[in-house]
């Protein structure tokens, strides 16, 4: 898959600002993979929440990041990579102004839904619109984004 070029030539920007394309679908896995290329054009992140049915491993490209997992943090910069594991809650944040992520869920799951759910928004959802986006998602917030 070419950079910048999204597997069903689709724009899944978050927020108009940031691009989150697919760059292997769930339904090339059979449901048992879908891999994802972010592009971050703004600082923050998602609220602290559960998967509870995948894994998530998170390679950064550019920028720098912080990661709650459970009870610990973590800074990443370029060239690290993070495991989370699928019923630990977890969160992060982009805390440079850009930054640019692989990351894929396994399996799939509905989390190519889920980000275009989240596309389709012209701003970003209060917190209960948010949850009940994650929990129709499979997903469960349990706590605010990340401060930093």
């Amino acid at each position: 898959m070419k950079a910048r070029q999204s597997r069903f030539n689709e724009s899944t920007k978050l927020y108009g600002t940031s691009p989150n394309d697919i760059k292997i679908s769930g339904q090339d896995t059979n449901g048992q993979l879908t891999v994802f290329e972010y592009t971050g054009n703004e600082k923050g992140g998602p609220p602290l929440h559960i998967h509870p049915n995948q894994d998530e491993i998170f390679f950064i490209l550019e920028g720098d990041y912080l990661f709650q997992v459970g009870n610990d943090t973590y800074k990443l910069q370029a060239g690290d990579t993070i495991f989370l594991p699928r019923n630990v809650p977890h969160t992060f944040a982009q805390t440079s102004a850009k930054g640019k992520m692989t990351f894929l869920f396994q399996p799939s799951g509905k989390m190519e839904d889920y980000f275009r759910a989240i596309a389709a928004l012209k701003q970003p959802p209060t917190p209960e619109q948010g949850a009940k986006i994650f929990a129709d998602h499979d997903m469960q917030v349990v706590g605010p984004p990340l401060q930093y």
